[in-house]
C-alpha cells in the first residue's frame, strides 16, 4: 500500500485515499442492491393478483357515469329551456277565397222617387180634411173636400140643358124625316145637343175637382191650409206627397275614377249599394239609374243616381247616406281578416304560422276591404295558409305562438277602409 507519510506531498496523497474510499463505497452499494432486487417482481405480482377489480365494480362505474352524464344534459336542457321565451298567445285565422265586389265608396243623399205638390183646381172653401199629416197614402185616397154645392148646381143645370137639347134633336130628326123642316134647323139642333153634352162633362169635371185625391202612393207631408180656407188654382200647394218606395240615391264620382267607371259601365255587375253610417239598416242594393254626361267644372265630379227598393221607408229624402258603387265582381279573391295586415317601414306584411307554430314575416300587397272585416290580398299569401290576426306586437320572425281561433265580428254595414274610395286597379 502506498505510504503517505513517507511521501513529500501529503495533500496529494490524501486526495488519492479519499478517491479509493469513494469507489469502495460505491461497489458495496451496488452489491447490496443486486442482492435485494430479485425478490421484488415476485412480491409485486402477488400484490397485483390480490388487488384485481371485480366485474360488478366496472358495471357500477358505467351506471354512475351514465347517471352523471344524464343529469348534466338534463341540467343544460333546463337552462336552455329557461332562457327561451314562452309561446306568445295569438289569434289566428285561415286564408280564404271567395267572390267579392270591386267598388268605389262615395257619400250621397236620398231623393224621393216621386214628388207631387197637391193644388186646388177649382176655387172654393175647404170643407173637410181626410188625412193625418205624415201618414202614408195610396193612389186615389181622398185628401180635401172643397165646397161642392156651386159645382153640383152647375152640373145639374148642364145635365138639364143637355136633356132638353136631346129632346129637341129627336124632334128635329122626325120632322126632317118627313121633310117638313129645313136642313139648317136640324143642324142647329144637333150642334146644341153636342154643346150641352160638352158643358155637362165640363161641369162634371169641375164637380170632381171639389174632391182632391192623392195622385200617387207615398207619404204625405205637413199641410199648408186648414179647413175653412178659400183656395183656388192660384193658391200654392195645399200639401206635398213624396213617393219613398223605391227611392233614389244621388252621389258623385270623382274625375280621377272615370276611366275605371267607363271600363265597367254598362256591365251586368254594375250595382249601387246604399247604407247608413251607423249601420242601423240593412244595405239596399239597386241599379244605376243615371250618370251625367259632363264633369262639373267647380268640383271635378260627375253626377250619378241609383234607384233601390225601400219597402220599410227606412231611407228618407235628403238624408245623407254612404254609397258603394259596385263596378264588377272579383272571382276567387284571396282574403284575410283586416287586423292581420300590419305596416312596417318596409311596407304591409302579415305573420304566417308554420307547422311548428313559429311565425314567418311575409310581405303582402293588400287590396280593398270587404264586408265582414276582410281585406283582399293581391299577393303574398296562399289559400288555406294560417295568419296571425291579433298579438303581432309581441312577435318577431321565428317566434313561437300559442294559437287561438279568431272569432270575426259581422258588421251590419260594409267596411270601407281609409283609402278604399278608389277601387283596385285590375288593368
Amino acid at each position: 500500500m502506498f505510504d503517505c507519510k513517507k511521501g513529500r506531498n501529503f495533500a496529494a496523497c490524501r486526495r488519492v485515499q479519499m478517491k479509493l474510499h469513494t469507489e469502495l463505497s460505491d461497489f458495496k452499494t451496488l452489491n447490496h442492491g443486486s442482492s435485494h432486487r430479485s425478490p421484488q417482481p415476485q412480491a409485486k405480482r402477488a400484490r397485483t393478483a390480490n388487488q384485481r377489480i371485480p366485474k360488478w365494480a366496472y358495471l357500477l362505474f358505467i351506471l354512475l357515469a351514465g347517471f352523471v352524464t344524464y343529469r348534466i344534459l338534463q341540467h343544460r336542457a333546463t337552462e336552455v329551456t329557461a332562457t327561451q321565451p314562452a309561446p306568445r298567445p295569438a289569434t289566428v285565422a285561415k286564408v280564404i277565397t271567395k267572390d267579392v265586389p270591386l267598388y268605389l265608396d262615395e257619400i250621397g243623399t236620398c231623393a224621393a222617387y216621386e214628388t207631387v205638390q197637391v193644388q186646388a183646381q177649382v176655387s172654393g172653401v175647404i170643407m173637410e180634411r181626410h188625412f193625418q199629416d205624415g201618414s202614408d197614402v195610396k193612389k186615389g185616397d181622398l185628401l180635401f173636400t172643397i165646397d161642392p154645392r156651386p159645382y153640383k148646381a152647375a152640373l145639374d143645370q148642364a145635365k138639364a140643358q143637355a136633356a132638353l137639347d136631346q129632346v129637341t134633336l129627336k124632334r128635329q130628326e122626325d120632322l126632317r124625316a118627313r121633310k117638313v123642316i129645313a136642313q139648317q134647323d136640324y143642324d142647329i139642333a144637333l150642334a146644341n145637343a153636342q154643346k150641352s153634352q160638352a158643358a155637362t162633362e165640363a161641369a162634371q169635371v169641375n164637380y170632381d175637382y171639389c174632391f182632391i185625391k192623392s195622385p200617387i202612393i207615398g207619404r204625405i207631408g205637413l199641410r199648408n191650409v186648414d179647413v175653412g180656407n178659400l183656395v183656388g188654382p192660384s193658391t200654392g200647394a195645399l200639401v206635398t206627397i213624396q213617393g219613398l218606395d223605391p227611392i233614389y240615391t244621388d252621389f258623385t264620382v270623382a274625375e280621377n275614377d272615370l276611366p275605371l267607371v267607363r271600363k265597367y259601365l254598362g256591365g251586368p255587375n254594375v250595382k249601387v249599394e246604399t247604407y247608413l253610417a251607423d249601420g242601423s239598416i240593412t244595405p239596399r242594393t239597386g241599379d244605376l239609374y243615371f250618370i251625367d254626361n259632363a264633369v262639373q267644372p267647380g268640383s271635378g265630379t260627375v253626377k250619378a243616381r241609383g234607384v233601390m227598393p225601400n219597402p220599410d221607408r227606412a231611407l228618407w229624402p235628403s238624408e245623407f247616406v254612404r254609397v258603394r258603387f259596385i263596378l264588377d265582381t272579383l272571382k276567387d279573391a284571396t282574403l284575410v281578416p283586416s287586423q292581420a295586415v300590419q305596416v312596417s317601414q318596409s311596407g304591409p306584411f302579415v305573420f304566417v304560422v308554420k307547422a311548428d307554430n313559429t311565425v314567418e314575416l311575409r310581405p303582402v300587397t293588400p287590396g280593398q276591404r270587404q264586408h265582414g272585416d276582410l281585406t283582399v290580398i293581391e299577393s303574398g299569401v296562399k289559400p288555406d295558409e294560417t295568419v296571425v290576426v291579433t298579438g303581432q306586437l309581441a312577435l318577431a320572425p321565428g317566434s313561437k305562438i300559442a294559437p287561438q281561433p279568431y272569432a270575426p265580428k259581422t258588421p251590419a254595414t260594409p267596411d270601407g277602409a281609409a283609402g278604399s274610395k278608389s277601387a283596385m286597379s285590375n288593368e
